[in-house]
């Protein structure tokens, strides 16, 4: 529901893509941006799913608070579940930043800027596909 093209793509498929990127990278981790969605993704369980993706490919995770926009039916987490939530990654030894939040008083942070223009690019999705 949140990431449709994972039907077509799914996460092993893109675990895999990030470890061939590994093997030929100057750096020797990925970065996650994952997007802190109240009740949707911030449970527990969802920070041990992401301990366990860890285990699969060198990574960091950037969690992002959600910057709520007119007509979204996603609200931000709570700070405290944001917290929870990295510390649960910290204790599995996984490097996990929180993004600080800035213009949301203005809407004007991360995605609510976007969430007021119309796409008219058509621009479409690339994929790399496996060079083998």
């Amino acid at each position: 529901r949140l990431v449709p093209i994972n039907e077509k793509y799914p996460l092993k498929s893109l675990l895999a893509a990030c470890n061939r990127y590994l093997n030929r990278a100057p750096r020797d981790f990925v970065t996650f941006e994952y997007v802190m969605l109240d009740g949707v993704n911030d449970r527990d369980s969802d920070a041990r799913d992401l301990v366990a993706i860890a285990r699969e490919v060198s990574c960091k995770y950037n969690l992002i608070p959600f910057n709520p926009f007119p007509g979204s039916p996603f609200r931000r987490s709570p700070a405290e579940r944001i917290r929870r939530f990295a510390s649960i990654l910290a204790e599995a030894g996984i490097v996990a930043t929180t993004r600080k939040t800035r213009g949301d008083d203005v809407d004007a942070a991360c995605g609510q800027l976007a969430g007021k223009v119309l796409d008219k690019t058509r621009r479409t999705i690339r994929l790399v596909e496996d060079d083998r």
